[in-house]
């Protein structure tokens, strides 16, 4: 398996895995689905602003991706990200998601950030599991703030400290 940065060559692979987890899945709380046009322009909109969109492949084939972007739009969070992790449905567990995550914790100390967050549905106990077998902790729950497949969804936060430095002087 070899991680690379995503190219627009990637988007058919990228939407369907998007539109797999928005479909049968409650990590995207999206409705809707989306074609191959709107992950390139994603793909695209994500580099251009300097954030990695990551690809994990087998040969030609694209079996995950993972991005970071921005947590909140204030300039206070400026140096903390958000990131998600999506694998093919039928290579998940096998660490796929494991290799993405790791490869973006390190792009993100390389770029400079201090912490990374997730945001994870609280009933994907594999994804809080391979979270924090990364270092991640749990700091926040937020009850049914997402709805989706007729049911309320519980948001889990967690976090990642990338490094140990002072804090601001401005």
């Amino acid at each position: 398996m070899q991680i690379r940065n995503a190219t627009a060559a990637d988007a058919d692979a990228i939407a369907a895995i998007y539109n797999d987890a928005v479909l049968h899945s409650t990590a995207i709380w999206n409705d809707v689905t989306v074609d191959a046009a709107n992950r390139a322009r994603w793909i695209d909109d994500r580099q251009a602003q300097g954030f990695p969109v990551l690809v994990a492949c087998d040969g030609a084939d694209v079996l995950g991706y993972a991005s970071y972007g921005p947590f909140r739009a204030f300039d206070g969070y400026r140096l903390t990200v958000e990131h998600s992790v999506y694998v093919d449905a039928t290579r998940r567990g096998g660490g796929i998601g494991r290799a993405l995550l790791q490869a973006l914790i390190e792009r993100a100390r390389g770029d400079g950030f201090h912490v990374m967050v997730a945001a994870v549905e609280a009933r994907n106990a594999g994804s809080i599991r391979l979270h924090e077998s990364l270092g991640f902790e749990q700091t926040g729950l937020m009850p049914q703030v997402g709805q989706k497949f007729g049911r309320w969804l519980d948001l889990a936060m967690l976090q990642l400290r990338l490094d140990n430095r002072a804090p601001p002087t401005n």
